[in-house]
């Protein structure tokens, strides 16, 4: 699949309450509809899954201005994988909950989707991004796009846009989303015919850096893949800022919270990674979004916040187009989805239950991420 550089466009269609609901849902106004959203609202990439769930709850407020009324049950996992399977073994025991939306992180993902499978429970994850979430079973979907194509976004970036020829890949070994993404951009990166000079590892929860990136200064890189999450890569380019490593900063949607720059001020600045959003576009639905967003929480959302919100209308649109709402016609449903107009971009299921969509490129600027440019999918 060749990606594209260009424009960010989307199908246009205003967030407006029933836009995204395409059948009528006479069916669905005098149930009483349960759904769960699993997450980590405590721990080191707890702001992941607050602004997830930000989005969730604003598409259930719009929702229910169309007579449909959701009651969303939250479990907050802690970042622990087995307070994780707990909760999952809680839910989906309840009969009255549809589907499971989360978990945020490719890590917890793994871990509670063999749950929802052996139930035949919908799980959606809105956000995680390692391809073996959904491989689980035919239950299990994402509306994000895959790590390696967000892999081939940042590959394809480095070489033509940056025009680098020589990168240092620094990973958490502890991270599932980490380890797989530094190797589908090492991958692209050769293939491009790009120099690996270096391929360090680091721990969840380290703070001191300087050893691999000693080792990474001595390759005088003229980019560093940081394929980690965003409190972590605001340490790493503190530290390599102190130590004179002038080399663009890389990464992928891990990066997406504003704490980035909270953290890593003027370290991080001028470093580049994908995205799945951007508030910048002239989009109609993504405005709409925005301002809706806006008006509720008083904040711009973020990739995430965006995600949520459209993992939400697409469980919503599913459960409209069942003739019966049953846990198997959801899947049923969920599986032929096809260009969703969402505020992430026009959103397809595939045969894997992944999605097909465009990726975003953004800047960091200050507090600000700048919108670069578009890689969409063939």
């Amino acid at each position: 699949m060749k990606p594209y550089f260009g424009a960010f466009v989307l199908m246009a269609c205003g967030l407006i309450s029933g836009c995204f609901l395409f059948k009528s849902s006479h069916h669905l106004k005098d149930q009483k509809i349960k759904i769960a959203f699993v997450g980590s609202l405590t721990g080191d990439t707890a702001s992941f899954s607050k602004n997830t769930l930000k989005g969730i709850e604003l598409a259930l407020k719009e929702a229910k201005k169309d007579g449909i009324q959701i009651e969303l049950i939250v479990k907050n996992n802690g970042g622990n994988p087995e307070t994780a399977v707990h909760n999952m073994n809680e839910l989906v025991t309840d009969n009255n909950i549809m589907a499971i939306l989360g978990e945020v992180s490719s890590g917890m993902s793994l871990t509670i989707a063999p749950i929802a499978q052996r139930a035949q429970i919908p799980m959606i994850t809105p956000t995680s991004t390692n391809p073996r979430v959904t491989e689980v079973g035919d239950y299990i979907f994402r509306i994000c796009f895959i790590d390696p194509f967000q892999g081939y976004v940042m590959a394809k970036f480095a070489r033509e846009h940056l025009k680098v020829d020589k990168v240092a890949v620094l990973k958490d070994r502890k991270s599932d989303y980490s380890k797989g993404l530094a190797s589908f951009f090492t991958k692209t990166f050769e293939d491009l015919s790009g120099h690996i000079v270096m391929d360090e590892v680091y721990n969840t929860g380290d703070r001191d850096f300087k050893i691999q990136l000693e080792q990474i200064r001595k390759t005088q890189p003229e980019a560093v893949f940081l394929p980690g999450y965003y409190r972590d890569v605001a340490l790493i380019a503190r530290q390599a800022r102190i130590m004179g490593i002038q080399a663009y900063f890389l990464g992928g949607d891990g990066w997406d919270s504003d704490q980035l720059f909270e953290i890593g001020r003027e370290a991080v600045n001028g470093s580049y990674f994908s995205n799945h959003f951007t508030v910048e576009s002239n989009n109609e639905n993504v405005q709409q979004f925005v301002k809706a967003y806006r008006e509720t929480y008083h904040l711009n959302p973020d990739g995430l916040s965006a995600r949520g919100y459209d993992a939400t209308n697409i469980l919503i649109t599913a459960m409209k187009n069942t003739k019966e709402l049953t846990r198997k016609s959801l899947r049923d449903e969920l599986a032929k989805i096809n260009n969703f107009p969402g505020a992430t971009g026009n959103t397809s299921i595939n045969s894997h239950r992944n999605a097909k969509k465009p990726a975003v490129v953004l800047k960091v600027e200050g507090p600000a991420n700048r919108y670069i440019t578009t890689i969409a999918p063939e």
